[in-house]
């Protein structure tokens, strides 16, 4: 777990080598103008970018519980159970039985591979507009900077744990 103090943060002076503004506020706002992109290309075939994530997620690691899925994507339960419901409904997951009596398991129905096939063109060229319009060293760059921080910001969370 992280800390950070909103005063701190919004009351550097612009001479400081610390960030100026809401890290929090940045990220957010970076990405919903990257999943407009790829909810807009995404919606010709009628799924949302989450959407075409779960059911690629699941596709390559499933079958798969709620949980181990959760913990995957590194998604709480209820958003990851919401997220799921369309998906169901449209017949493109199914809930299968687990390991045990109590487990259940997701599952890509035929429907649901081929509306991922579909949607795969789609995710393509939202992705490689996404590379031409910032650049792709800059994409990279992004990628080697989220992974170093998902890591650390895991390792924290499970220190706080570990010590709590």
């Amino acid at each position: 777990m992280f800390t950070f103090q909103m005063a701190e943060a919004t009351m550097v002076s612009k001479n400081s080598s610390l960030p100026v503004g809401c890290t929090n506020f940045k990220l957010r706002q970076l990405l919903r103008r990257v999943s407009l992109g790829y909810d807009h290309a995404m919606a010709e075939c009628g799924l949302k970018i989450t959407q075409y994530s779960l059911l690629t997620h699941i596709e390559k690691l499933g079958p798969i519980t709620q949980a181990e899925l959760s913990k995957a994507m590194g998604m709480d339960a209820s958003t990851l159970s919401r997220n799921l419901r369309p998906l169901e409904t449209a017949n493109w997951i199914a809930v299968k039985a687990g390991d045990d009596a109590r487990s259940h398991a997701l599952v890509v129905t035929a429907s649901g591979r081929q509306k991922r096939k579909e949607a795969q063109a789609l995710w393509k060229r939202a992705q490689l507009q996404l590379n031409e319009t910032v650049g792709v060293d800059d994409v990279i760059a992004l990628h080697t900077l989220i992974d170093r921080m998902t890591s650390a910001l895991a390792q924290s969370a499970t220190d706080a744990k570990d010590a709590a």
